[in-house]
C-alpha cells in the first residue's frame, strides 16, 4: 500500500513531483485574464456546483462551457482525448503502443477540410469557442502546477492542448454488435443458430441464415483483430466480463417521456429524461447553463463534448433515448495467395491503402505502425497465413460521422424546424424527445442508416463487394411523433417503429424488451393530470412486469424444498424495493433458474456463446419446466440464506445490490489513495424496472449501471424542473461537489434547476470573472 502522506507532500508512483496547493472551496468572488475570449464573461457557481455562463457572445458562452468542464473534470477529459489521438505510449511507455496504432487506425483518412465546410459557420464557431476554453484552463494549470487535478502528479503527466481538427479526426472504434455477429456465425457453424434467440432474441423477428459466401466455420473470435485488446494496462489487468453483467446489462438503455398540457396538473407540457449510463467510474455528465443573446441552455453534458445533450433551451425542453441503428458492419477479406497487400473485391485484386504512423514511446524508440484500410473501411485484422483478414464498416467513419457538431446545432435552435435541420449533424442513434413553450410535444428518430446492397447486418458478410454498403440515410427516412393523439410519448429503448413498418426494413434487430415502456406506458396512460412529482415518482418505479411474469409461473404445488420461496414470491407486490426481501430472492432464484435452463438447453461446446440467458427469454423457455422453476426457487432460498442469514425478515435486496464509485485507475495504489471510493449505499431496481439499476461486472450483485442523471423539465416555468447528477459535479476530492449529489440520488430527492437570473442569484455561491487577453502575441 502507498502510504497516502507521500501522496500529499507530491511523490508520484511514475517518479514525477509537483507540489500540491489546496484549492479553496468554496470561494467568493475570483477573476482571470484568459486567451480566446472576445468579451468578458461571467460564471456563476451556484450550491450545488453547476455553473451559469453568461457571457456576450454565443461563442463566448460555450467557451465558458469548456472552461468550466476542464475545471471540474479535467483529467476525465483530457484521459479520453489522450487516448482517442493515440498518445498514450509518449506519456506511459512501450505497453500503450498497441492501443495508440488501434485508436489511431479509427482516424479520419477523408478530407478534414471537407467535413469542417459542411457544418454551419455559427456552429463551428462555438465549437471552436468550446475547444478554446479548454485549452484556456490548459494555459492556467501549466501557468500553475499546483491547480493541476492530482492524477497528474501521480502520474508524472501534464495535460494536451486540443486543437478543433482533432475532434473531426479521431472518430474511435467500438464492437458495436460485430460480437452479436461472430457469435451467430459460430453457432451456426455448429448447427446452433436457433439458440441465438436465448442471448440476443431479435426485435423485431426475423429469420436468420448464413450469408452467400461466408464459410462460418472459418469465423472465430480472431476476426475482431484489434477490437480485442480490451482494457489499457494499468496496473493489474481488469477481470473478464462476467456473465451476470452479460445478463444485465443487456437491457441497458434509457427513458424518457413527453406529456402534453392537457394531460398535466401545470396545464405546460413535461417532459422527462434519464439516460442509462455506467455507474462506478466517472460521473457521464457534466451540468452546465450557457447564457449569451440568442442563447439560453441548461443541462447535462457530455464532458469533452460542445454542448448539453439533454435539459432545456428558454423555448424548448430536450431529452433523449438509444434508439436502434445497425451502424457497424463486419467484413471477411479473401487475400492474395501471394501478395498480402491485396484482396480480392469487385471481381479482381485490390490493393489495402497502407498508412504508416511512428508512435511516439517514452524512454524508447517510436513504434511503427502499419494502418490497412478496405473498401469498407478500417482492417481490424489481418493473418496471411490464413490469406484472411476483416474489415470493419461503420457509420462513424464515414463523410459526416463526426457527432462534434449535433449537440451545439441543437442548443442553437429557436423551434422545431431549427432543429431538424441540426439532426443532419447528428449521426447517432437516437429518439429525440421535445416538448416547447407553445405546448408542442414529439419525438424524432435521428441517426445515420447504412444502405446494404444485401444483406441485414446479424452475421459477418465477404468482403468481396456483394454486401458493400452503398450510402446513407438520415433522420428524414426515420419515424417521428409530433403532438400525438395520445397526449404523451414514451420509449425505453423498445421497438417503437411504426406497426406498418416492413420487418425487412428495420434499421436493427436489436431492440430491448418492452417491459419498462409498458410500465410507464401503463402509468401515463391513466394518469389525466400529470405533474413534476407524478414523473420523478415514475422515474423511480420499482414494479417489475417481469416479475409479475415469474409470479404467474410459481408452482401450484410446490416441493417441500421450494415451498418457501414459492409462498413469500406469492405474496410479493412484485416491486423491486431496496428494503424487500422477496425482491432479493427473485433475483437470486433468477440466477439459480438461469443456470439450470442453460444446463438443459445449451450443449457444452456453446456455454462460451451463450454464458446466460436474457431474462424475458428465460422466463419464455422455463415456462414449459415446472421442474426447473422448482428447483431454482428451492435452490434460489438455500443461496439466499447464504447470502443474506438465516432470518428471511432481515433479508434485503440493498444489502447486495450496493452501489460503489471508484476512480477508473484506482487499480494504481497512489490513485486509490488520493480518490477513496465513493460509497453510495445500496439500491433498489434491476435492469427491467423503470428505475433502472443492472449489475456491474463480477461474481458479486453490485449496481454496473442506471440512470445517473435525471431530469424532469416544468416547460414554461423553467425554475421548477428538477434534476439529479451522480455523483457531483467535480471529479476532485478537494471539492464539496465531488458526491454532494450522492446522498439524493440515493433516496430519489430531486434537486432545484434554477435557470431565471434570480433563481441562479439567489443560489449563488462563488461568481468567477474571465477578461480577455489582449496581450500582443
Amino acid at each position: 500500500m502507498v502510504d497516502r502522506r507521500s501522496f500529499l507532500f507530491g511523490a508520484t508512483a511514475f517518479g514525477a513531483t509537483l507540489p500540491v496547493r489546496a484549492i479553496a472551496w468554496p470561494g467568493d468572488t475570483s477573476s482571470s485574464t484568459v486567451a480566446g475570449l472576445s468579451r468578458a464573461i461571467e460564471i456563476v457557481d451556484d450550491r450545488w456546483g453547476v455553473p451559469h455562463i453568461r457571457a456576450a457572445t454565443k461563442v463566448d458562452a460555450f467557451f465558458g462551457q469548456g472552461y468550466v468542464v476542464a475545471r471540474d473534470r479535467l483529467f476525465q477529459i483530457d484521459f479520453g482525448h489522450r487516448r482517442a489521438m493515440g498518445r498514450m505510449a509518449e506519456v506511459f511507455g512501450a505497453d500503450f503502443a498497441e492501443h495508440d496504432a488501434a485508436a489511431r487506425l479509427f482516424h479520419y483518412r477523408g478530407d478534414l477540410d471537407a467535413e469542417l465546410a459542411q457544418v454551419p459557420p455559427s456552429v463551428l464557431a462555438c465549437v471552436r469557442g468550446y475547444v478554446a476554453g479548454i485549452n484556456a484552463r490548459i494555459a492556467e494549470v501549466e501557468r500553475d502546477p499546483t491547480l493541476l487535478p492530482l492524477e497528474y502528479r501521480i502520474l508524472g503527466v501534464m495535460p494536451l492542448r486540443w486543437d478543433l481538427r482533432d475532434l473531426v479526426l479521431a472518430r474511435g472504434g467500438s464492437v458495436g454488435n460485430i460480437d452479436d455477429e461472430i457469435r451467430r456465425a459460430r453457432l451456426a457453424a455448429m448447427g446452433l443458430l436457433d439458440l441465438d434467440r436465448l442471448v440476443a432474441p431479435l426485435r423485431p423477428e426475423i429469420a436468420m441464415a448464413v450469408p452467400e459466401g461466408l464459410d462460418s466455420a472459418q469465423v472465430s473470435e480472431a476476426d475482431m483483430g484489434v477490437l480485442r485488446l480490451g482494457a489499457l494496462p494499468f496496473g493489474r489487468e481488469t477481470p473478464t466480463q462476467d456473465p451476470d453483467e452479460l445478463l444485465s446489462a443487456a437491457n441497458a438503455g434509457s427513458n424518457a417521456w413527453t406529456v402534453a398540457r392537457s394531460r398535466t396538473a401545470t396545464g405546460r407540457p413535461i417532459l422527462a429524461n434519464d439516460p442509462h449510463l455506467g455507474i462506478g467510474g466517472f460521473g457521464p455528465r457534466h451540468v452546465a447553463h450557457l447564457s449569451a443573446p440568442g442563447l439560453d441552455v441548461i443541462g447535462g453534458g457530455a464532458p469533452g463534448l460542445a454542448g448539453i445533450m439533454q435539459g432545456h433551451t428558454d423555448r424548448f425542453a430536450f431529452g433523449r433515448t438509444n434508439f436502434h441503428i445497425d451502424q457497424e458492419d463486419l467484413f471477411v477479406l479473401e487475400l492474395h495467395p501471394e501478395d498480402p497487400e491485396r484482396y480480392r473485391h469487385d471481381g479482381g485484386w485490390k490493393r489495402f491503402t497502407r498508412v504508416e504512423v511512428d508512435i511516439e514511446v517514452k524512454g524508447a524508440a517510436p513504434h511503427r505502425a502499419i494502418l490497412r484500410y478496405a473498401a469498407q473501411g478500417p482492417v481490424i485484422a489481418h493473418d496471411f497465413g490464413r490469406r484472411r483478414a476483416t474489415s470493419l464498416a461503420s457509420v462513424g467513419m464515414q463523410p459526416g460521422g463526426s457527432g462534434a457538431f449535433s449537440m451545439v446545432a441543437i442548443n442553437l435552435a429557436r423551434d422545431w424546424a431549427g432543429l431538424r435541420e441540426a439532426f443532419k449533424l447528428h449521426p447517432s442513434p437516437t429518439n429525440f424527445h421535445y416538448a416547447d413553450v407553445r405546448g408542442h410535444h414529439g419525438r424524432q428518430v435521428i441517426g445515420f442508416w447504412p444502405q446494404r446492397k444485401r444483406g441485414n447486418g446479424l452475421l459477418p458478410v465477404p468482403g468481396d463487394g456483394r454486401y458493400d454498403w452503398t450510402g446513407m440515410r438520415d433522420f428524414r427516412a426515420l419515424p417521428s411523433d409530433y403532438d400525438p393523439p395520445a397526449g404523451w410519448f414514451a420509449s425505453a429503448n423498445q421497438n417503437n417503429l411504426p406497426r406498418s413498418w416492413p420487418v425487412e426494413r428495420s434499421p436493427a434487430f436489436s431492440f430491448r424488451d418492452p417491459a419498462r415502456y409498458d410500465r410507464i406506458a401503463q402509468v401515463l396512460s391513466t394518469q389525466t393530470r400529470h405533474s413534476i412529482a407524478d414523473s420523478v415518482a415514475l422515474q423511480h418505479d420499482t414494479l417489475s412486469l417481469l416479475a409479475r411474469r415469474f409470479q404467474a409461473m410459481l408452482p401450484v404445488r410446490p416441493s417441500a424444498e421450494a415451498a418457501a420461496a414459492t409462498a413469500m414470491l406469492a405474496r410479493w407486490d412484485a416491486r423491486i424495493e431496496g428494503a424487500s426481501s422477496a425482491a432479493a430472492l427473485y433475483e437470486i432464484v433468477l440466477r439459480a433458474l438461469n443456470a439450470r435452463m442453460l444446463a438443459a438447453l445449451v450443449p457444452e461446446r456453446a456455454r462460451d456463446l451463450i454464458p446466460a440467458i436474457e431474462p424475458p427469454e428465460l422466463l419464455r423457455v422455463a415456462a414449459s419446466r415446472p421442474d426447473l422453476v422448482d428447483a431454482a426457487l428451492a435452490a434460489g432460498w438455500a443461496d439466499a440464506v447464504k447470502l443474506l442469514g438465516s432470518d428471511p425478515a432481515t433479508w434485503r435486496w440493498d444489502a447486495l445490490h450496493r452501489v460503489r464509485i471508484t476512480h477508473p485507475l484506482a487499480r494504481i495504489p497512489a490513485i486509490a489513495a488520493a480518490f477513496p471510493p465513493i460509497e453510495a449505499g445500496g439500491s433498489g431496481g434491476d435492469s427491467f424496472t423503470v428505475m433502472a439499476r443492472w449489475l456491474g461486472n463480477g461474481p458479486d450483485w453490485r449496481v454496473g449501471g442506471g440512470a445517473s442523471y435525471l431530469e424532469v423539465i416544468d416547460v414554461g416555468d423553467w425554475d421548477r424542473s428538477v434534476l439529479l447528477n451522480l455523483p457531483g459535479q467535480s471529479n476532485d476530492p478537494r471539492s464539496p461537489h465531488r458526491q454532494d449529489q450522492v446522498a439524493p440520488w440515493a433516496t430519489g430527492t430531486m434537486q432545484p434547476m434554477p435557470f431565471s437570473r434570480a433563481a441562479v442569484d439567489a443560489v449563488a455561491v462563488t461568481v468567477t470573472r474571465l477578461q480577455p487577453d489582449r496581450s500582443p502575441r
